[in-house]
């Protein structure tokens, strides 16, 4: 598990981007998948994620997963919702919800506000960046009263630009909606790399949010012992497991 530098500082919050370590899962999914779309046994990702919430301190009743669609929308929760929620962002100031989100190479996006103690955790992949999903869910701290150069922003483990590799359509849909959107592409031996967690860090920084801390751990490679879409695609695997990012108001 890691932690943010920047958040840790508070004690009235917890918080955690855990890798694949200490779980109870076999074989490709190995070891805490907690993903419950994934096709592993139900039965242990749900003891994985049992497990994550005992590290989190938080009631197991009370972790709050979406049913993540790469998308736009974004959920305030004031009690525990009744069936899942779909969406890609949570924000609360609740005491007690473990705000979880679920990735495998796209960035899991925490928010704090210390003033006004509320929280937020986002599941970021090039789909929910291009559809503003970090606009749209500091809109909504705004609606709360948050004052957006107090917050704190952290944009934890995802796959690094070296190892994100895209055709030309995919750039030509990020430099057509904006011409200094180039500036996030590498070119190297004929291949275009795309660097999701400079891109995701740029949308705070329009809004002017500059306390931003970036997380450098590239979840395609192994030794950092994250599950990875792309890495499993790459070795024909049929499935492959989900990382879990924790955040909790005490």
């Amino acid at each position: 598990m890691f932690y943010s530098k920047k958040l840790k500082k508070f004690k009235n919050i917890r918080h955690g981007f855990f890798n694949r370590e200490g779980g109870f899962s076999k074989g490709i999914y190995k070891s805490l998948n907690c993903g419950l779309g994934s096709e592993d046994k139900i039965e242990v990702v749900r003891k994985n994620i049992d497990k994550v919430c005992k590290k989190i301190g938080c009631n197991k009743k009370n972790i709050i997963l979406l049913n993540q669609i790469h998308s736009g929308i974004v959920h305030k929760i004031i009690k525990f919702p009744k069936k899942k929620l779909r969406g890609d962002s949570l924000i609360t100031n609740k005491k007690g919800f473990a705000l979880g989100i679920l990735t495998a190479d796209c960035a899991p996006v925490f928010i704090y506000d210390p003033g006004n103690n509320l929280i937020s955790a986002i599941h970021v992949g090039w789909k929910g960046a291009y559809k503003q999903i970090i606009p749209k869910t500091l809109k909504k701290f705004k609606s709360e009263g948050s004052n957006l150069n107090d917050l704190i922003a952290v944009i934890g483990p995802c796959i690094s630009q070296r190892n994100y590799e895209v055709k030309k359509d995919f750039l030509d849909k990020f430099v057509s909606k904006k011409k200094n959107n180039n500036k996030f592409f590498n070119y190297k031996n004929n291949k275009i790399f795309f660097s999701l967690s400079d891109y995701i860090k740029q949308n705070f920084l329009n809004l002017g949010i500059k306390n931003i801390e970036i997380i450098k751990k590239d979840t395609y490679l192994l030794s950092n012992n994250f599950f990875s879409a792309r890495r499993s695609i790459k070795k024909k695997l049929n499935d492959y497991g989900r990382n879990i990012s924790v955040i909790m108001i005490k």
